[in-house]
Parts: structure tokens; sequence; C-alpha cells
């Protein structure tokens, strides 16, 4: 692992880190392992961590096959790992255009090394930017992506970091006014039906990270408003269209709520 920069804290646990930790990553720090294993104690986020990660896999794989969609915008998105959005998208549809947006200095020094373009006709490039500010991050993506063409906005576990509900709903909002007819909204997250994974979430926020809100499961589906539902609606991270090898063998997963949904 690279050194880190004078902007990464590697006293204070870091989300993405931690989330590296649980995926069998690397790219992480004795702050981040720690309070990686302390929340196993509670939870297993290992498994969380995993099936979640295969959500992203099977909703990137729809929207670039099944949907045709050709541009996406993942904010908030992470460390890189095995099987990123682009891979995915590129691999069905070599043109595809994708825009990361995250302000973790670490998961920036990464993406600039990792999150390559894989195809000649691909554009891979990545943003850096506060999902608090959804303004900067539609001027900043506009300048890779075509606005006048459907755009897949991915918020995959990271709208739990906002400074409140009407403040996530206010971001996811802004992002899917400014795309056009025929985008998409992906969104998973936590909910708050776990006592042990809401009692994870508070010693996180005292651990000193940015806290992570679970959310009810009416304001996951909130995210949606005025959009259409793709089939099987709003559900469990484990029962968004599983592959068939997956089907009865995959531990479910009812603390996580997400769903994929068509601008109209």
């Amino acid at each position: 692992m690279t050194e880190p920069s004078r902007d990464i804290r590697t006293d204070v646990p870091g989300a993405a880190r931690i989330w590296n930790y649980w995926l069998g990553g690397k790219d992480n720090y004795e702050a981040d392992r720690l309070a990686a294993e302390a929340a196993l104690q509670y939870y297993d986020m290992a498994t969380f961590a995993r099936q979640s990660r295969q959500f992203l896999n099977r909703v990137v794989r729809f929207l670039a096959g099944e949907a045709g969609i050709r541009q996406f915008l993942d904010i908030g998105t992470g460390l890189p790992t095995m099987q990123n959005t682009h891979e995915i998208a590129q691999s069905i549809a070599p043109e595809s255009r994708i825009v990361y947006v995250d302000n973790d200095p670490i998961v920036l020094a990464h993406a600039r090394v990792l999150l390559r373009n894989t195809t000649p006709e691909g554009v891979t490039d990545y943003v850096e930017a506060d999902y608090h500010d959804p303004d900067l991050i539609i001027e900043r993506a506009r300048t890779i992506l075509d606005f006048e063409q459907p755009i897949a906005v991915m918020f995959m576990g990271v709208l739990g970091h906002a400074r409140g509900f009407e403040e996530s709903h206010a971001i996811v909002a802004r992002v899917v006014d400014a795309v056009p007819s025929g985008s998409y909204l992906a969104v998973w997250d936590g909910n708050d039906t776990n006592a042990a994974l809401n009692a994870l979430a508070e010693n996180y926020a005292k651990s000193g990270g940015v806290p992570y809100i679970q959310q009810p499961i009416e304001h996951i589906r909130g995210y949606f408003s005025g959009l259409e539902m793709v089939e099987p609606g709003l559900v469990s991270v484990t029962e968004w269209r599983p592959e068939p090898t997956e089907v009865g063998t995959v531990q479910p997963l009812p603390e996580t709520t997400g769903g994929v949904a068509r601008k109209p």
C-alpha cells in the first residue's frame, strides 16, 4: 500500500477503507481494521459487503445490457475493487462512459491509478466532489457525459452518510432532475429494521468516522418518487434479480433495501 498523503487521516476510521477490509482488500489502516473487526461483533458485515457488491454488479449488467444504458454516474464509488462499474459496463458495451464521484483522498489516489479505461471506445473518469454539493457534481460530470442522452445515476450504500433524511432526498432529486428522460436511478442502503445493525452504526459514529444513519424503508422508497420501478421493485439486495446459481443459496439480507427505476 502506498504511503498516505497529508490529507488522509490514518488514525480515524474511513468508511471506504473499512468496506475494503470487509471485502478482503488491503487498502486500509490499523484504525480501519480495528473498527471493521469491532463491527463484526455486532453483525456479519463481511457478508453484507459482498452481497451488496453483487447487487451493484447485477444492476450494472442490467443497465448496460437489457436497459441499453451507455453512461454511468457512480456517486460515492468507494475504493476500487474487482468488477468495478466501468469494467462490467464496458465488457457489455465497449463504448460506455463512466464517471466516478468521491471526495475521500485515498479513494481519489487509487482512482487515478486503477480506474483505467478498459476499451478504446469507452471513457472512464472521476470527479472529486462531495455529494452534498450535487450542483458541482452535475457541472463537472457534464464535461464528460452527454446530458442529452440517458444516464444511470448510482448511489450505492452511501446515502446513509448524508447529514439528514431531507438532505439525502434533496441530493438524489437534484441529480435525477438533471438527467434526461430514459435515465435510471439505482440505490441501495441499509435500513433500520435490525437492532444489531443500528447499534453498529451508532458505535461507528462514536469512533470518529462520518456517521452512517440506517434509514427507514419508506425513506429509501422516497428516492424513487415519480420514477418507474424496475421489477422486482424495492427489495433486499439479495432478492433483486439474483443469478440462477444464487437462488436458494445466498443468505437473505432483509437489512438492506435497494432498487432501480427509470425516469419517464
